[in-house]
């Protein structure tokens, strides 16, 4: 029987600063092919990057912040802890929020919900969204 070779799981760093870099650059309105031809890559490059699947190497990262007008350390903020010992420090629900805020329906509540400037309105929509979350 032959081997099969082995699918590489990405590792949790990589898929965190691919998901950080989606975030900006949806933030910014900017496509893949928009960032892909900054970097002098095809925009299915970026697509892995952006999944973790594809390391994003030091230079390239670098590259990737001036484009999109941030940090490196920006790429790394409220990532995952890979220490030794596992930690029950909320990094799941962390994950899940930042999952979240980077999908479409995210960014489209985000910045529609800051756009309310009545703050009685914000709590009466919150209250809404957690009955429609426990109604089903």
């Amino acid at each position: 029987m032959l081997d099969q070779p082995k699918q590489k799981t990405p590792h949790a760093i990589d898929v965190h600063v691919g998901s950080r870099i989606r975030l900006q650059r949806v933030l910014m309105g900017m496509s893949q092919s928009a960032l892909a031809e900054g970097l002098g890559v095809t925009f299915q490059q970026v697509q892995k990057y952006e999944k973790g699947t594809n390391r994003v190497g030091s230079s390239r990262l670098q590259a990737i912040a001036n484009i999109l007008g941030v940090p490196v350390a920006f790429f790394f903020q409220q990532g995952p802890d890979v220490s030794a010992q596992p930690q029950k420090d909320g990094s799941e629900e962390s994950e899940e929020i930042a999952q979240f805020l980077t999908s479409s329906e995210g960014i489209a509540l985000n910045r529609s919900f800051t756009k309310i400037k009545d703050a009685r309105v914000r709590r009466t929509f919150v209250r809404l969204v957690e009955a429609l979350a426990n109604s089903g």
